[in-house]
């Protein structure tokens, strides 16, 4: 292997086009994502319909196309009619997935109006646990039906005359997990979401459908669930989920950081247990993937076994998140970018306070952690068509996953701006590295911009007395000579370098 990083780019060797929706996030009745994150009447900045504005305006700036809702484990237990219709009318539910009291003040229309305001697109999941076929045609005649039928005539007389006209639904969550509300073997669900999907197109045909797959890849299940899941969902649905979290309970940075490299793997199988059901039926079509939960997870979970229950929005999963977090979500987003060509819809779960890039105090301020710095930047920079790289780092051995590479990376060429990204983290502990490329394919491209987000100290947060302890910095390393590209890479740093082409 090399001692020295270097790739190759050309604009005609490519990955795939990146479906703005790859940065999509996910807001689940669960904590305080809802209650005193999104939606908090009586806070200073919140406007007439009790949306935060200051929340509105941070996720503004990441621009995420579209917000998976309301769950996650608690849309299994979940009575979509309890959060329509007049506020003074909406019942107080026990909500098992969580032990939490649901009050049901904010509901569907609700998440349409906010999705508006902050200018995302909803991603609706249905209840396959407690519920089924009856309530995926009811919701989507609610939603999508112009009107002149009962649930469509609720909507309107709801106050939203024009259809939501919602886009993308996901056929129920996890349902393979023997914590969900309503779990079910494979065949069960398949069954199930096949004949809800069914009814759902002939509501509206316009509409995309996402089937559960196992809930991670350690299910002892897994892939054989998500084999017989689309032997009966094939041809009715347009993707397959996938979710997983990391941790770093034993602290062992390397290993932490190379956890990216089982998220590859994990895309790679899904995408060949698909391809063998494709061969499989003798099908023309070729399902793409939804990685509908991803982050890392693990700091809040002895605080929130001793939580209590039966309260409403409490502090659970409020994640503190670390600089090291950073750099292994920004490792996760260069692993999606790097199968941008099957991966089309990810959403980092979740958006607010929940294991969450923002967080809040109620009534109080709100501020940017430590991972939504990779995850905003990837947003706005990573549009466009990811290319091949070709990519040969140096490694360091790992217990787990072998010879990890010190540099993940990938590039997104934007040809109507003329514009060249790389993100690069660079996962060495103790030293800077050189990264150098073959730009000659790229002729007459500049050093426009470059990010840096480093830290010297790897478990440095942010935090509401201290929200710019990490930040990026402007400034970096970066030459382009004779086509020939070379920038530093900090130890423990994530990299953003834009290259501009001169004007077509």
């Amino acid at each position: 292997m090399t001692s020295t990083p270097r790739f190759t780019l050309h604009p005609d060797f490519q990955v795939g086009a990146v479906d703005p929706r790859l940065y999509g996030s996910f807001i689940e009745h669960l904590g305080r994502a809802v209650y005193g994150g999104i939606y908090e009447p009586g806070h200073p900045s919140a406007d007439e319909e009790g949306f935060r504005t200051d929340v509105i305006d941070l996720i503004k700036e990441i621009d995420v196309p579209v917000v998976r809702y309301p769950g996650g484990n608690f849309v299994s237990g979940y009575n979509w009619e309890d959060g329509v219709g007049p506020k003074d009318q909406r019942p107080r539910r026990v909500e098992l997935a969580w032990k939490s009291i649901e009050t049901n003040q904010f509901g569907l229309n609700e998440f349409v109006r906010w999705c508006q305001k902050a200018g995302t697109s909803p991603m609706m999941a249905i209840n396959l646990g407690t519920r089924g076929v009856d309530e995926a045609r009811a919701i989507v005649e609610y939603c999508n039906f112009p009107g002149g039928s009962y649930w469509s005539d609720q909507r309107i007389a709801h106050g939203f005359r024009q259809p939501h006209d919602i886009k993308l639904w996901c056929l129920g969550n996890e349902m393979d997990g023997p914590w969900q509300i309503g779990h079910k073997t494979a065949d069960e669900y398949g069954r199930v979401a096949a004949e809800s999907a069914k009814v759902m197109k002939w509501i509206d045909p316009s509409i995309e459908l996402v089937a559960c797959s196992s809930s991670h890849r350690g299910m002892s299940t897994y892939p054989l669930w998500d084999m017989t899941v689309l032997d009966h969902t094939y041809e009715l649905v347009e993707y397959l989920s996938l979710h997983t979290y990391f941790g770093n309970l034993e602290g062992d940075t390397a290993h932490f950081l190379a956890r990216s490299v089982g998220m590859d793997a994990f895309i790679r199988e899904c995408i060949a247990t698909c391809d063998y059901i494709k061969a499989k039926k003798r099908s023309k079509k070729t399902l793409n993937l939804s990685f509908d939960e991803w982050n890392v997870w693990f700091h809040s979970r002895d605080q929130d076994r001793k939580r209590e229950p039966w309260t409403v929005a409490p502090p659970l999963l409020e994640d503190c998140y670390t600089f090291e977090d950073a750099l292994v979500v920004g490792c996760m987003l260069i692993s999606l970018l790097k199968h941008a060509d099957r991966v089309k819809i990810a959403c980092m779960a979740q958006l607010v306070n929940v294991i969450a890039p923002i967080m809040t105090e109620n009534g109080g301020p709100a501020w940017r952690q430590t991972i939504y710095y990779p995850y905003a930047h990837a947003s706005r920079y990573g549009r466009g068509t990811v290319l091949q790289m070709n990519l040969n780092s140096p490694t360091y051995a790992d217990k787990e996953f072998g010879d990890v590479p010190y540099i993940e990376a990938a590039a997104v060429h934007h040809a109507p701006e003329n514009r060249l990204v790389i993100f690069a983290v660079n996962r060495n502990l103790d030293s800077a590295l050189e990264l150098q490329g073959d730009l000659r394919a790229f002729a007459g491209y500049t050093v426009e911009q470059v990010i840096q987000l480093t830290h010297p100290d790897p478990m440095a947060v942010n935090s509401r007395d201290n929200p710019l302890n990490v930040v990026p910095k402007a400034g970096g390393e970066v030459k382009i000579e004779n086509g020939q590209f070379s920038a530093r890479l900090e130890k423990l740093s994530w990299n953003v370098i834009l290259l501009k082409g001169e004007p077509v």
